[in-house]
This record gives structure tokens, sequence and C-alpha cells, in this order.
């Protein structure tokens, strides 16, 4: 009676306990998202008292220096948005091209920036275009791992083609791993960035669409996902 008891109170409790979960989970991922904000831009890091210098015209409070600040920072994105709209894209391009792009280090940390934020402009001429979603079939059949193929064109080791993939790291994928693995083992994914992005970020509870079977060739497998 009193075992039977005790499995019943622990029954209900392990209900509510998995009925509070998913929000818990929730409220957790966005404290950290927001931990991790504020220590990339909150008032303390680099770039927050930066917006702290440009607000203290406004206002002697650091707090109340960096809201100025942000805001003046927001404000000012405006006209360059302006300029970009207006035809001056192609001479910005131009300027970065001459400048940033050129200093070794840096200019590689900003094209691989400008590749991915290329995902989110839709109207933006970039090579982004070229990246895809991919099945990775590591020994030809056997584990399978969703990866986004940056350039469709293999590099030769060894006498033998081989392909890079990023395979991202979950719930938040924008960091992960380079890998070459020969192209026999890709398959197309058949489904755009943004799906991927959502099976990443709900660790797998979003399933990815079956493959049908048969091998689809590598170098069709980019038009097939874009077209």
């Amino acid at each position: 009676m009193l075992k039977h008891s005790f499995r019943s109170i622990l029954t209900t409790w392990l209900a509510g306990l998995i009925a509070l979960l998913p929000l818990a989970l929730t409220l957790t991922l966005i404290g950290w998202v927001i931990s991790l904000l504020n220590q990339l831009i909150g008032p303390g890091s680099l770039i927050g008292k930066l917006f702290g210098l440009l607000g203290t015209p406004f206002a002697s409070n650091p707090y109340l220096a960096y809201f100025f600040g942000t805001l003046l920072l927001i404000a000012a994105i405006y006209p360059l948005g302006l300029a970009v709209q207006s035809g001056l894209k192609r001479p910005l391009a131009a300027l970065v091209d001459k400048t940033l792009r050129r200093i070794p280090l840096i200019g590689n940390l900003y094209n691989l920036a400008d590749r991915f934020v290329g995902l989110l402009d839709q109207n933006q001429e970039a090579d982004i275009g070229a990246m895809a979603p991919v099945w990775c079939f590591f020994g030809g059949d056997g584990v399978a791992v969703l990866a986004l193929m940056p350039n469709p064109e293999p590099v030769e080791l060894e006498g033998r083609p081989y392909q890079a993939i990023l395979v991202p790291t979950a719930p938040v994928p924008i960091g992960g791993g380079l890998l070459y693995v020969p192209c026999e083992w890709i398959r197309p994914a058949q489904i755009g960035v943004d799906k991927l992005t959502s099976i990443y970020v709900s660790m797998g509870i979003t399933p990815p669409p079956t493959l049908k079977t048969g091998k689809v060739p590598l170098a069709q497998g980019p038009a097939a996902i874009l077209h």
C-alpha cells in the first residue's frame, strides 16, 4: 500500500517535471543567448565600451551612455542602407576589395563572414549560392552526417578527388568542423540551408526529409537543390 502510494506520487511528480522541462529548457537557452550577447556587446565588452564612448556626450551615466551610443550607431546604419540602395553598393565593395580583403589574416576572416552573411541576403550576387546541404556517408554506406558543402569544386589529394564539407554544431550551428571527404561519399540532401539550420537548432527533434535511394552525381547535387 505504501509502495503503491509512493509510486503514484513519484509518477505524478515526474509527469509535472516532464511538462515543465520544455519551458525550463527554453528559458535556459534564452538566458544563455542573452548572457552570450552581454559578453560580446554588453556594456563591459570592447564593443560596449565603444558604444559608451559614442554616447558619453549625451549622458554621464555609463549605462545611459551605452544606451545612447547604441541608438546613435543604429541610426547611423540607416544612411548606409540608403547609400547601398541608391547604387553605391559596388563602389563600397570595390573599396573593401582594395583595403580589407588585401590584409592577409583580416581579409580571410572578412571573406568568411561575407559568405555567411550572404545567406541572409537573397539578392546578394555572391558565390554563397554555391553552398548546399549534403549528406555524407562515411565509408560510402556508413554513418550519415548532414553537412554543408561550401564549394562544389573538389580538391585532389594523392590522386583522389575530395570534397570540403562543414559539419555544424547543435544547437547553435555557427561553429563546427571542416572536413575533406571522398566525393563518392556525398549525396545532395535536397533541402535548403534554412531547413538544415532548423534541424541542428532543434538538436534532431525536427527530422530531415527521407533521402531517396539511388546515388545522385555530386556535380548535379547543388543545381538540383537550388533550382
